[in-house]
């Protein structure tokens, strides 16, 4: 069902701050760790309340100078939603911010069910009463949105309209939160490291996350920033895997230093890992082919990209399965 959308504007409580051109967002990529679905319907939600927002947006960090446009990357951790915020371009991060979700637990509430009232006014009910239900669900967007606003203040600075339009995405994402702590977590932890964190660690992370779903963690990184990959997007999605969540991340941005498995795809990470403090039971390198160095016609680099994806499947599947049964790790 989709994302309710947000609500024409009205006064606000919280002083209206001035925005330059660029103070947008351009991106916005979703944790696959922490948000994960694969009902096609959740995912379509969440791509319409993503539209929505990039659609018309403001916003810029509060106490931080930094020019836009910018990019913005979800994640929920705890009863959190993190708010992380980085260049578009090399996703060098910027700000970040931990949102309580417990202030909006009854806006969440009150949000969802009336939007399930709107969508069964729109099949049966008369106009007075789609009208009704329509000037309620505006007040719930109209609240939140004062509310994130408040909640926000001297952290980010965002319009009123943007709060409305961030208040429904975190609605469409936070009831799939996996609201795993990878510190506690007795799951299997995976770490695939690559050159850019663009294409083969991404994809191998990705392939393990959607083979043995809510059983392991599976994360990625590059030695040196990267950049997304358009053709990534194109091959996992046709295994119904979406790629646009993705935000590439470097080996010093890791949090957890400890993993059941670290896999190498790249011999630049395989020199790299030794040399930090990452524990692991145990450590290969896949010696799997670069398609991003293929120089061809669309359909020649497509076929390559495929021939990586479905060479790390299968090896993701060989290999992860004793893991998450409880095999040895060697």
């Amino acid at each position: 069902m989709a994302a309710l959308s947000h609500c024409a504007s009205i006064g606000s409580s919280v002083m209206a701050p001035e925005f330059a051109e660029t103070d947008r967002l351009v991106t916005v990529t979703l944790d696959p760790n922490t948000i994960t679905s694969v009902d096609p319907d959740e995912v379509h939600e969440w791509r319409i309340a993503i539209y929505d927002l990039l659609e018309d947006n403001s916003l810029a960090p509060a106490r931080v100078k930094a020019e836009g446009p910018f990019a913005l990357h979800v994640s929920i951790v705890g009863n959190s939603i993190v708010l992380d915020v980085r260049d578009p371009n090399t996703f060098r991060p910027i700000t970040a911010h931990y949102l309580s979700l417990t202030p909006f637990r009854r806006l969440i509430r009150d949000y969802f069910r009336i939007r399930d009232s709107y969508y069964e006014a729109i099949r049966s009910a008369q106009p007075y009463q789609i009208e009704t239900v329509d000037m309620a669900r505006r007040g719930i967007h109209n609240e939140a949105a004062e509310l994130l606003r408040t909640r926000l203040k001297n952290k980010l600075s965002i319009d009123l309209n943007t709060a409305r339009r961030l208040f429904t995405l975190i609605c469409a994402v936070q009831p799939y939160a996996t609201r795993i702590d990878e510190r506690q977590s007795a799951l299997p932890t995976v770490l695939f490291v690559c050159s850019m964190n663009s294409v083969r660690s991404p994809i191998a992370a990705a392939l393990a996350r959607h083979a043995f779903p809510g059983q392991l963690i599976a994360r990625s990184v590059g030695v040196n920033g990267g950049k997304a990959d358009a053709f990534v997007h194109d091959v996992m999605e046709e295994l119904g895997i979406d790629m646009s969540v993705h935000t590439p991340h470097t080996m010093d941005e890791l949090v957890a230093n400890r993993f059941d498995l670290v896999v190498t795809l790249s011999e630049d990470a395989r020199e790299a890992v030794p040399k930090r403090e990452i524990e692991a039971a145990a450590t290969e390198h896949w010696p799997v082919s670069d398609p991003t160095l293929v120089e061809a016609g669309r359909d020649t680099i497509l076929s390559a990209y495929r021939s990586l994806r479905d060479e790390l499947s299968q090896r993701v599947h060989t290999r992860l399965a004793p893991l998450v049964s409880g095999g040895s790790q060697s």
